[in-house]
């Protein structure tokens, strides 16, 4: 999981690189962008991963004194807080779609015809896009483990999955960590 984990923050570390290339070259584009984004939803995205840590942590400790119960339970609420996430994040897809934020030929940002007004859109879908993708890897991976707990596979000795997992999870949730802060938070002041 380790190595896995490692490739996989290659892979983000490239597209914040991204990120850090093009707003440096276009400054005044990306605050028209952020200026777009809904910080009191981001900000309600980032207390549900934090929840979602919590509780994917409890499924572990859970694992790890053999409470089978318990570990389903806490493994539901993690569920219900990933998938929570993602229809939050889906409402605020859904506004980008409304007010022509999307790039390509319909995008219209308010103050500027120049199509390298797209950039900051382009790499904030890119990267929201893939960190929700990794969201359904994991749900996806709760949705697994869930019954294998109800089942009473996992016991103190026998919890590697849930730990191999809740890694995982904690992995995509840093990664929002970092992506609030950059594409909600930074340079908004410019516009």
């Amino acid at each position: 999981m380790w190595l896995f984990i490692a490739q996989e923050l290659m892979f983000f570390g490239g597209l914040f690189l991204t990120y850090t290339v093009y707003r440096w070259k276009y400054p005044a584009y990306f605050a028209l962008g952020s200026n777009q984004l809904d910080i009191p939803l981001g900000l309600l995205n980032t207390i549900v991963l934090i929840g979602s840590s919590l509780t994917m942590v409890l499924a572990v400790r859970s694992a790890q004194l053999g409470r089978a119960k318990q570990i389903a339970g806490w493994l539901a609420a993690t569920m219900t807080l990933g998938t929570a996430f993602l229809v939050i994040k889906g409402f605020e897809y859904h506004h980008k779609w409304v007010h022509h934020l999307i790039p390509g030929e319909s995008f219209q940002l308010a103050g500027t015809t120049d199509p390298a007004a797209q950039t900051f859109f382009v790499i904030y879908f890119c990267m929201t896009g893939l960190h929700a993708l990794h969201m359904i890897v994991g749900l996806g991976l709760l949705a697994f483990l869930v019954p294998k707990a109800l089942r009473g596979e996992f016991s103190a000795e026998n919890h590697n999955w849930v730990e191999g997992v809740g890694l995982y999870w904690h992995f995509v949730d840093i990664i929002w960590i970092f992506l609030f802060p950059l594409l909600y938070l930074l340079g908004r002041h410019h516009a």
